[in-house]
């Protein structure tokens, strides 16, 4: 037996204790709220002998130790066992809400190195926030123990994301003596699913959904082992008692379980069948990428016409056989968080046409889960489509009965599990730009990790994002809680993915926003529900002073900077649309300095997706040399091209727009690339493709002033000279490649003079069109060669997923102006 103390008071002042006995033998010590009912809050409270120590101090050092940040779902306390174990450090570890608490005693050498592995030798997925130790006094303990959690709600715990199966698992997965020989749902302390299954903090087993699958005994030693690599791994399994895989065909009635179901998905799919795949935080479409007809029949059913299917592949060197592999994309591809990553396609890669038609690039991702791995192994390592299970601009289908009603029309067959998915969660998305990452969609694998903000929030906002790609953000205090990609506010499904995963943040890291912000376009869906929160709302923010913000936040810079921000459009403080900005920010506001000469935009919301549109608003600007637009609006259906010119000439749903995202699409119209778009951006894609990396001098892009202040840059002599130069017959991608240098030097130079005039040092790039590798790396480099600094994005992408973040950090910061 092991005497222990619970007692009302901190260790330094033992207050009233009451004695227990427990056997030494015992998997957990007793929280204090199973001993008597004593009550354990953000103090640390007692648990020792039944006297005063009688160990001399000056050979005992004891310490209490409060660690904060990604410390729960992580394997963190099995990491502390076996420090602990190896310095021969007696105590307990255990979750709290909002922390892991350590009680720690040994000889004041050990000590110190327990202190230092703590913050040395982290666990993959672990990461630490704050880091306090607090000394106190020596008491009788025997060994070292995790103790059950304590469930008081007394703070935030950051969630780690879902990451991919780890080495160790893979090796076990194609091990046929292992015991979890091609069990697709294997997992330790360093890998697998935990945002998609954590259903409440502190994170135990018992408050996720696999407490559905009470472990077996084998299953419970290896939790119960210090030794084990599973030793409190929450999603411990095997084929025993963890969750299980089957098929169900269309069409036919008795589903295929087990690994033939594996096999049998496989043999679908080389018949260029489609299958929808249960994933980590929802159903994944696949279909052979190499086979032409089946990929086009996913588009016909999907609705998905022509935007890029992203391809799965078994290893690396399959990847690399696709496409152009740098070491930056290879490091990603291989990471733990296994992103899609964007690569240029190697000629000849064998791959269907209409996997990314029209691009030069291919999204690409290594299989992640034990169940991607052993279905890519079962049909033989060719690569796969796989993409996100839903109709076109739906959320993703998390349910099985969900799936069955919504994939239905899609799917040939459904490849289900039956561990519940609590939270949908897309792919991310990334490319590499000048060796860094640069996001196009953050989620799985990075979402929900907490930011910081430069400025701390007095009370929780809620920043409810734009209207397109929408995120919220939950903040309090310094942390700023950015969601999952959440998608278009176009649709009730994807309304209803906002609302439930706000609900979500809002219970699983205990914030209750007291305050909403929003964007400042009154049309925007997001509006709307941040009116209709009942919260009480803070000024809106203009779209392109949150996307500036945003990396200003990332920064943690507070001074005011020159931002660029780039993107298709943005309500503006004038009511015009914007989205070819020049300003001077801070997190409190901005000046704007200069913007693309104003057009107007026939069709209003309709110009996004039909680039015609933009390049007849802009020949609209020059009456007398207006014929160089002809030959490409000669294409567009007469009757639509009427209404159109009517539109502009009476300013009937022709908003005046500054955009360099419809500079973009008058571009690929006038080199015949694209009069209409089926996805949003798809001109600008392939407007850069036709660029490649060719070089070509600049062609004429002038410098105007609006009055004595106000910069205007005038895009019809630019737009001009690219139609000519189709007309003479000129390469399209030469013209391409000029109308990237145009931009990217014409830009820099007015952002290095209006450096010089204001006194800035640091130029911040935000927007959209920063997704284009070619305009951010040429900008970032001239501009940098020139002695100023250039800040971009970091952990969020340039697009409108980082605006909930901007407007955050201007809401907070107004709150403490």
């Amino acid at each position: 037996m092991v005497r222990f103390l619970a007692g009302s008071g901190p260790t330094s002042d033992w207050g009233d204790l009451t004695m227990i006995s427990v056997p030494a033998s015992a998997p957990y010590l007793p929280t204090t709220r199973a001993i008597a009912g004593a009550r354990f809050d953000q103090s640390l409270r007692a648990i020792g002998s039944g006297a005063r120590p009688t160990v001399p101090a000056e050979r005992v050092r004891a310490v209490e130790i409060g660690m904060q940040g990604v410390v729960q779902g992580v394997g963190f306390r099995p990491f502390v066992h076996r420090l602990a174990i190896r310095h021969g450090v007696d105590g307990w570890v255990r979750n709290e809400s909002g922390a892991v608490r350590v009680i720690a005693q040994a000889a004041p050498a050990e000590i110190e190195g327990f202190l230092k592995g703590l913050r040395t030798e982290l666990p993959p997925l672990a990461r630490i926030d704050a880091f306090e130790v607090r000394e106190s006094e020596p008491v009788l303990l025997e060994g070292f123990r995790i103790v059950a959690s304590d469930v008081t709600p007394v703070g935030r715990l950051p969630v780690s994301p879902d990451v991919a199966i780890c080495a160790s698992c893979e090796r076990e997965l194609s091990d046929p003596s292992d015991r979890r020989f091609n069990y697709p749902f294997i997992t330790c302390t360093d890998c697998g699913p935990r945002f998609t299954v954590i259903e409440e903090m502190p994170y135990d087993r018992e408050r996720s959904t696999m407490a559905a699958f009470p472990q077996c005994p084998e299953c419970l030693r290896e939790y119960l082992d210090p030794a084990d690599r599973r030793y409190h791994s929450e999603t411990n399994s095997c084929a025993t008692c963890g969750p299980s895989v089957w098929l169900e065909s269309v069409g036919e009635g008795k589903p295929v379980r087990g690994e033939n179901a594996i096999h049998h998905a496989a043999g679908l799919l080389s018949e260029g069948r489609i299958v929808a795949l249960r994933g980590l935080g929802g159903f994944h479409l696949a279909v052979d990428a190499r086979c032409e007809e089946a990929v086009r029949r996913l588009r016909a059913r999907k609705g998905r016409e022509a935007k890029p299917f992203a391809v799965m592949v078994r290893r690396l060197a399959d990847a690399e056989q696709l496409a152009h592999v740098s070491e930056a994309d290879a490091a990603l591809l291989t990471s733990r968080e296994r992103p899609i990553v964007v690569m240029t396609k190697r000629s000849g890669a064998r791959l269907a046409r209409s996997v990314s038609p029209g691009l030069a690039s291919v999204g690409v991702m290594l299989a992640y889960t034990p169940l991607h791995l052993l279905l890519s192994e079962a049909f033989g390592g060719r690569p796969l489509v796989m993409t996100s299970g839903n109709a076109n601009e739906e959320p993703i289908a998390t349910g099985n009965d969900e799936a069955r009603v919504r994939l239905a029309g899609i799917a040939d067959a459904f490849l289900f599990h039956d561990r519940e998915i609590v939270e949908r969660y897309d792919d991310s998305l990334v490319r590499v730009v000048d060796e860094q990452a640069v996001f196009l969609r953050r989620s799985r694998g990075y979402a929900p990790m907490p930011l910081g903000l430069p400025v701390a929030a007095p009370e929780a906002v809620l920043a409810v994002g734009p209207h397109l790609k929408n995120t919220f953000t939950l903040a309090q205090g310094s942390d700023a809680y950015v969601s999952q990609h959440v998608g278009d506010l176009e649709n009730l499904e994807t309304i209803a993915h906002f609302q439930h995963a706000l609900a979500r943040f809002e219970h699983l890291f205990r914030i209750e926003p007291r305050w909403v912000v929003h964007d400042l376009h009154p049309g925007y869906l997001s509006t709307r529900l941040a009116e209709e929160s009942g919260l009480p709302e803070l000024p809106p923010v203009q779209h392109h002073h949150a996307h500036i913000a945003a990396v200003l936040g990332e920064h943690a810079i507070t001074d005011r900077v020159l931002g660029l921000a780039f993107d298709g459009t943005g309500y503006g403080s004038d009511g015009h649309v914007w989205g070819f900005e020049v300003l001077e920010a801070d997190l409190l506001g901005f000046e704007r300095l200069a913007h693309l000469r104003y057009a107007p935009l026939p069709g209003g919301d309709k110009a996004a997706r039909s680039p015609w549109r933009a390049l007849l608003g802009y020949a609209s600007l020059d009456e007398v040399s207006a014929p160089w637009a002809r030959m490409a609006l000669a294409r567009v259906p007469p009757n639509e091209l009427v209404v159109a010119r009517q539109q502009v000439q009476r300013r009937l749903n022709a908003p005046l727009a500054s955009s360099m995202g419809r500079l973009f699409d008058a571009a690929a119209a006038a080199l015949g690339l694209r009069l209409e778009s089926e996805y949003e951006g798809q001109a600008a894609m392939e407007l850069e493709a036709a660029a490649g990396s060719t070089l070509g001098a600049p062609l004429p892009f002038p410098l105007i002033e609006a009055d004595g202040r106000m910069r205007q840059l005038d895009p019809v002599p630019l737009l001009s000279a690219l139609a000519m130069g189709i007309s003479r017959g000129e390469d399209v991608g030469e013209l391409a490649a000029r109308f990237h240098e145009t931009l990217a030097s014409s830009v820099s130079r007015l952002a290095l003079d209006l450096c010089r005039e204001r006194g800035l040092s640091r130029v911040a790039l935000g927007g959209g069109c920063f997704q284009n590798a070619r305009l951010l790396s040429s900008i970032r480099r001239q501009v940098t060669q020139a002695g100023v600094k250039v800040l971009t994005p970091i952990a969020l992408g340039p697009n409108d997923g980082s605006v909930s973040y901007g407007q955050a950090v201007v809401a907070a910061a107004r709150m403490n102006a």
